[in-house]
């Protein structure tokens, strides 16, 4: 992608309050095109920053408009390119399995440096789903096996191959992955659990691994892994928790006690909260006005009032908004993060339950 460069002595313009759809419209047309030069430093991340501009147009509804059939194919073939495949004369290239994020170390051949990483290869997953891809192309026993080298002993996950942090954000990848596949045999699902219920704090939310301080982000993961696995009904202290999760509403959502509201916290804390079926507990106006609150004057969601918009802000603010059933949005499934629509027949196929229900 290429990049343009923002001004960084000027002051945010944020936009009149009501929902801007028009405009959020336009910025995320453009961010699928053209990123400001700051997101160089992101380019490994380059194809999550896509799901976030695809995904978000399709919750604004208008994704067939601003994706014709010949990009469509282009974005396809994109995505495909990315994905690392075993290499016979190389064994262990088994473990480098999935999909990057971008073709930054060259082509996708194998080699030490090049590997796949456990969230790219979700946001791979959700880009091709959104496209209306059928995964016929999608290596999936090479991306099961790879998950295996990955989980370690305590039931997390690394996100890539050699080392990195693990916790609670790359099981929910993983539970992720493996759901959208429809074949969990790579990961150990009790391991997973018991790292999930050693995670959660002593008032009820969930950290991002045991001992730490419970978070909205990595609440949203535990919960999010425990509905994909079914096991939500083995996570203790579940009062406690939904609790936790209502408390943290200030106005928009606080990600953490004692701390400013954000937008993104308006997916993560709000989607755990439509998961555990408790919604109707939300103040909705003072929850929508905050989020309009961080609207860009010209398109696009800040963290906050007078913050830069930014595409991670944008996509989570739109999702929180279609969860608290603003007008002009699709709705989406809060525990994969993407619509309705994209979720489907495929969707009900694999767990079997009516799409309409889960919002």
């Amino acid at each position: 992608m290429d990049s343009v460069s923002l001004s960084s002595n000027s002051k945010p313009q944020m936009a009149e309050s009501g929902f801007q759809r028009e405009k959020h419209i336009k910025f995320l047309q453009q961010c699928l095109t053209l990123l400001p030069a700051p997101y160089r430093s992101q380019e490994a991340n380059r194809m999550t920053l896509v799901y976030f501009a695809l995904s978000g147009l399709d919750v604004l509804g208008v994704l067939e408009k601003s994706v014709n059939e010949k990009n469509r194919h282009e974005w396809i073939e994109w995505i495909y390119s990315q994905q690392i495949q075993p290499d016979p004369n190389h064994p262990e290239s088994a473990t480098h399995c999935g999909f990057r994020g971008s073709p930054a170390v060259g082509s996708n051949e194998y080699n030490e440096y090049n590997c796949s990483n456990i969230a790219m290869t979700y946001t791979a997953l959700l880009n091709l789903r959104i496209l209306g891809d059928d995964f016929s192309r999608v290596n999936k026993k090479a991306i099961v096996n790879a998950l295996k080298y990955l989980q370690q002993k305590d039931g997390s996950f690394l996100p890539i191959i050699g080392g990195a942090e693990s916790d609670v954000r790359f099981i929910y990848t993983a539970c992720a992955i493996s759901f959208m596949l429809n074949d969990w045999s790579g990961i150990d699902q009790d391991k997973a659990v018991q790292y999930i219920i050693a995670s959660q704090g002593y008032d009820g939310g969930i950290a991002q691994g045991p001992f730490q301080e419970t978070h909205g982000g990595s609440s949203y993961c535990g919960i999010a892994s425990l509905y994909l696995m079914g096991k939500l009904d083995l996570l203790p202290k579940k009062e406690l928790l939904k609790k936790w999760l209502i408390d943290k509403q200030v106005s928009g959502f606080q990600g953490r006690a004692n701390k400013d509201p954000d937008a993104c916290y308006s997916f993560w804390i709000g989607g755990a909260i439509h998961i555990l079926g408790i919604h109707s507990l939300l103040d909705y106006p003072s929850l929508m006005g905050f989020s309009y609150s961080c609207q860009f004057k010209i398109g696009g969601f800040g963290k906050a009032p007078d913050s830069w918009p930014d595409v991670l802000h944008t996509y989570f603010g739109l999702c929180g908004l279609s969860l608290c059933g603003e007008s002009g949005l699709s709705k989406i499934d809060p525990a994969l993060g993407l619509t309705q629509r994209a979720a489907g027949d495929w969707y009900r196929e694999i767990k079997q339950v009516e799409v309409s229900t889960l919002v």
